[in-house]
């Protein structure tokens, strides 16, 4: 259940963060940015000391049930596009049928572009995509997240968010939402609302730290999807991935 996994996972993402500086004593927060994709970003919130964990992993379980219950069982998917520019998928999207919901909903790199709404669309996308030998993977997800169908879910965490006791990063946060930095938590708190309905611009939000001088990336949490999709978008720059305790001992 996502209202389990997202805190689960942001957990992790903290757990590590506090090792490596405690262990290492490293001086993670004179990074320039911290960012995080889609639930990511409260990692970095909490990395950055703008929230407490406790308030993170209620906001995340709150947003998980809400998100759940957005839109029915089985309702709604999300669709992953490879080798496929977004302003080649946004062109695929204008020929569909506009009677249901087909969205971007992630903007990993030039070559992956998540979509997500109403699963008969998709399905329809996926086919169109097929017959011109464009490779799209349906997602085993709960639910189309970063959507439109999402709208009711940020409508439910507005007030929980709004409430919640936040203070301004260090250092500052990259936003889904705008792929710019921010530490103004009175933008910062609408942007989390928007978030739960918008695209992820991580892309972007790539290209914008390497543009502010930024050459070297520190993955933090389970698994290693960041890092490749920061790969693909610059070969250039430098990525570590830290995940496991093997890991840390070995860094």
């Amino acid at each position: 259940m996502t209202q389990n996994t997202q805190p689960a996972i942001m957990t992790i993402g903290v757990c590590i963060f506090r090792v490596l500086n405690e262990k290492y004593n490293y001086e993670l927060n004179s990074a320039k940015f911290f960012a995080g994709h889609s639930l990511g970003e409260y990692t970095a919130l909490v990395c950055s000391g703008s929230i407490s964990i406790e308030t993170a992993a209620y906001l995340l379980h709150e947003r998980g049930k809400s998100m759940q219950n957005a839109v029915p069982s089985n309702q709604g998917t999300m669709m992953a596009i490879l080798g496929m520019t977004i302003d080649e998928v946004e062109k695929e999207i204008n020929l569909l049928p506009k009677d249901e919901v087909c969205e971007i909903a992630n903007d990993n790199t030039n070559g992956q572009v998540v979509v997500s709404g109403d699963k008969k669309i998709i399905n329809t996308f996926y086919e169109q995509l097929k017959k011109k030998r464009k490779k799209g993977i349906i997602l085993p997800v709960s639910a189309p997240f970063h959507c439109s169908l999402m709208n009711k879910a940020a409508i439910d965490m507005k007030d929980k968010i709004n409430s919640a006791n936040f203070l301004s990063p260090v250092p500052n946060i990259i936003s889904n939402v705008t792929a710019k930095e921010e530490n103004d938590i009175n933008k910062i708190k609408p942007l989390l609302i928007d978030q739960i309905n918008s695209r992820v611009r991580w892309r972007e939000s790539v290209n914008y730290m390497i543009k502010q001088g930024v050459t070297n990336f520190l993955e933090i949490g389970p698994g290693k999807v960041l890092s490749g999709l920061v790969k693909k978008i610059n070969k250039d720059v430098k990525i570590l991935n830290i995940d496991s305790m093997e890991d840390i001992k070995n860094d």
